[in-house]
This record gives structure tokens, sequence and C-alpha cells, in this order.
């Protein structure tokens, strides 16, 4: 495995972030509702995250969950959101919006990237729900986008490891390729050696039980709190996970199910 590689990792809490530090992250990507596929954070969040982390911190801009087809309202909120995260701290901005039509919608994604400069900005898996990658991803790099978040368009990454290769070899270092969904301890060297990536991008996840003591017995079900990338350390040489049992899971949502 490369030892220069850079692990992305999206957190959703001040504890997440702290986690994913500690354990050898490079970069945060910061949102809420992980279940919804990550939405836009709190400015709360960032600022908090802000004070406990050094490493860059990317906020997503996605205004709700579902499609990336976003009306005139949403799209007045999403830029109303680059100018509060990019006066506050945010390292860089992760986003993406697209046509009725499954085509990047260069219009939208041109007046964000405009909102959004001098800060780096990810393509985030928008890219996975285009009509045709290869002509999406020439649109991208025309854009100036830095770089795109992708299952290479299909359940996770190991399932779209060969359009993840094609497109990396497309780039030609024009744009970064960075694979994201379904990685685990166990995938994510074949990932990345099959790939050719520099970059890689996961969330991981473990649950444990509520440390209230009071339940209301007629309406606690199993209320328990999430914890995600409770790791202690990432080792990158041997196998890149330590023996805590923590293990990556993408969350991405499957929009068009469960939203559509």
């Amino acid at each position: 495995m490369a030892d220069d590689f850079l692990m992305e990792v999206c957190v959703d809490s001040v504890e997440s972030a702290v986690n994913a530090e500690r354990g050898g992250a490079g970069r945060l990507e910061l949102c809420s509702s992980l279940l919804e596929g990550g939405l836009t954070p709190s400015l709360g969040l960032l600022l908090v995250v802000k004070q406990y982390v050094k490493i860059p911190v990317f906020v997503m801009i996605r205004p709700r969950g579902g499609d990336f087809l976003y009306s005139e309202q949403e799209v007045e909120v999403m830029r109303k959101d680059i100018e509060l995260m990019k006066s506050h701290g945010a390292d860089g901005l992760v986003l993406g919006a697209l046509t009725e039509d499954g085509r990047v919608d260069t219009e939208l994604c041109t007046d964000l990237l405009v909102a959004a400069r001098p800060l780096p900005v990810t393509f985030h898996r928008a890219f996975d729900m285009v009509d045709d990658p290869i002509m999406a991803l020439e649109t991208l790099v025309s854009l100036g986008f830095q770089r795109v978040l992708t299952s290479g368009c299909d359940s996770s990454a190991l399932e779209g490891l060969p359009l993840i290769k094609r497109i990396i070899d497309q780039a030609k270092d024009r744009i970064v390729i960075m694979p994201g969904g379904g990685i685990t301890e166990r995938n994510l060297q074949r990932i990345l050696e099959g790939s050719g990536a520099q970059e890689c991008h996961c969330s991981a996840r473990s649950s444990r039980d509520s440390a209230m003591k009071f339940r209301m017995p007629r309406t606690w079900r199993k209320m328990t709190r999430i914890s995600h990338y409770a790791w202690s350390r990432l080792c990158w040489s041997g196998s890149p996970w330590d023996s805590s049992g923590f293990v990556l899971h993408g969350t991405w949502c499957r929009y068009a199910e469960e939203h559509g």
C-alpha cells in the first residue's frame, strides 16, 4: 500500500472529527445526516470542529437528501451556506448538481464554484448518478473542480473499480479521483492497487447504548448513540486498521429508492 496516500473521513460530530484525526485521517468531510448521505452541517459544528482539529475540513453543501436537481430556493440556500462556511474557516467545500437528464449542471456548478473561490471544491457522489461518467468527468475538469468522489457509478467502490481505474487514467492528473463507498479494511488495499488512486474516502461507525438512566417504557425503543469513526489508531503499514474492531462502511443513501 502506498505510504503517501491520503484518507479522507466524513464526520458529523466533534467527537468523530477528533477521533478521525487521531486515527490518521488526512482530511475531514464535515456534514450532518450521514444516513441521508450527508447534508450541510451547522455553522456551530464547523466552528467547534475547527477548534479541535488541525487537518483540513471540507464542508458538505447539500440542502436536502434525495436527488441533485435543485429548486431556485434550494440554490439560494446553497449560496448562503457557501458564503457562511467560507467566511468561518472551511478549508474546502463538497458539492454537486445535476440536470433533470442526468448531466452535470454546468450553469449552477459554475455559479457555485465562483461563490466558493478561492477554496478547493470536490464534486461529490452526484457523479455516480450521471448518465455518462466519461463525459461528466471532462465537464468537471473544464469547470475547475479539484476532485471527484465516486464509487465508480456502482453500489460500492469495489464493484465500481473498473470504471474508477478508467477515469483515473482519463483524468491524467488534471483532477483527483477519490474512490469512496463501501471501503473496508478488507478491500482498501485492493481498491488502491487496482485503481492507482492516491486518495480514498470512507466513513465508519459503531453503536453504543445510550447513557440515559431514565427510559420511558412506552416510548423507548432502541435509542442508541451512534459514534462515527471511533478509531484509536490507524496503521498504514500492514493492516490499515488497528485491532479495535471498528469497520469502515459506506453510508451513502440510495437516493432514488429512499427519497425518490
